[in-house]
């Protein structure tokens, strides 16, 4: 058994399925889009069996990109789950036949609560076809399976609809990455989106004096534990000193003890702004040509925190 082969062919006949349901897209969907844009309630997505599972996954993505929606068990919804649609609703019915009991069984309830139907389905001219107000034909010759009975070419294409119907709506609501991570706080992306440097650095700031000794650099810098010291006066910063400008200035061992903080700080420092995003802090340390480990952070002239290279990593998830 050649199990790459078989694993490829089942690509590739997926791959012919989806391209028959592309040819397959008519002014049905420009109709289902306008619908979803100009209501005043939610999208109901609803189906059975493998429908619904890529219903749920849908009814998600929506959700999760701009448009209010929420999925509805067909079945469930023959038990009190249709007080979930108002009038206002859209609700898109997935069945590939157009004929599944269940979703055929709350059609005249939909069509009572004053709802919009739209259907998902293979068979355009099924009961759910004839019954919907648009249809989106997800229709194909042949499945995945190699008895032709398990979905896999027909949840593909189901699937693939949903994510048409998903993109054509970011693109016509415009919606932001921004946007996107509002709905994903949790998640790293949402982290990497949302996070501004104010939300990620030390405000326990390592400050010395452009007089301070090396003693007392060593001492406040290994008591921060940050990397650095800001030599700030009158809350103004005036330079930094890293760990690198204290091994460069180690060179000078003759007159190591004897140097001041103005001796061997940086003046023509890199910084970040409070309100920049974390990850263009991060770009901004990573795309110099000597890659920098830390930077002070200013409003104005003066220095209110320090933000490593590693918490930025640890926030954005590179």
């Amino acid at each position: 058994m050649d199990i790459k082969k078989i694993a490829q062919d089942l690509f590739d006949k997926e791959i012919c399925e989806l391209e028959k349901v592309k040819n397959k897209i008519s002014d049905s969907l420009e109709v289902v889009v306008n619908l979803i844009l100009e209501s005043k309630g939610k999208v109901v997505i609803t189906g059975i069996g493998k429908s619904g599972i890529i219903g749920k996954k849908i009814a998600a993505t929506l959700a999760s990109t701009g448009t209010h929606a929420v999925f509805m068990n067909a079945a469930e919804g023959l038990h009190g789950d249709l007080g979930i649609i108002s009038k206002n609703d859209i609700v898109i019915a997935i069945s590939n036949s157009g004929n599944s009991d269940e979703v055929l069984s709350i059609i005249p309830s939909i069509k009572k609560i004053g709802a919009i139907l739209v259907a998902m389905t293979g068979n355009p001219n099924s009961s759910l076809g004839k019954l919907s107000n648009a249809i989106l034909n997800i229709g194909v010759e042949q499945e995945g399976c190699p008895l032709n009975l398990a979905p896999m070419s027909s949840t593909t294409s189901t699937l693939v609809m949903g994510d048409a119907l998903a993109t054509v709506l970011i693109k016509a609501r415009n919606f932001k990455p921004e946007n996107f991570a509002v709905y994903h706080p949790g998640g790293s992306l949402g982290r990497r989106l949302l996070m501004k440097v104010k939300d990620v650095m030390h405000k326990d700031l390592p400050i010395v004096a452009t007089d301070s000794d090396m003693d007392n650099i060593i001492m406040t810098m290994t008591k921060k534990r940050l990397g650095v010291v800001c030599i700030v006066e009158n809350d103004i910063l005036l330079g930094i000193i890293t760990e690198g400008d204290i091994r460069r200035a180690l060179k000078m061992k003759d007159k190591f003890f004897n140097l001041k903080a103005e001796d061997i700080m940086t003046t023509n420092y890199t910084y970040a702004t409070e309100d920049i995003m974390a990850l263009d802090a991060l770009e901004l340390m990573e795309n110099r040509e000597s890659q920098i480990s830390v930077l002070p952070v200013l409003d104005g002239k003066k220095v209110v925190g320090v933000v490593r290279i590693h918490d930025l990593l640890n926030v954005v998830g590179k």
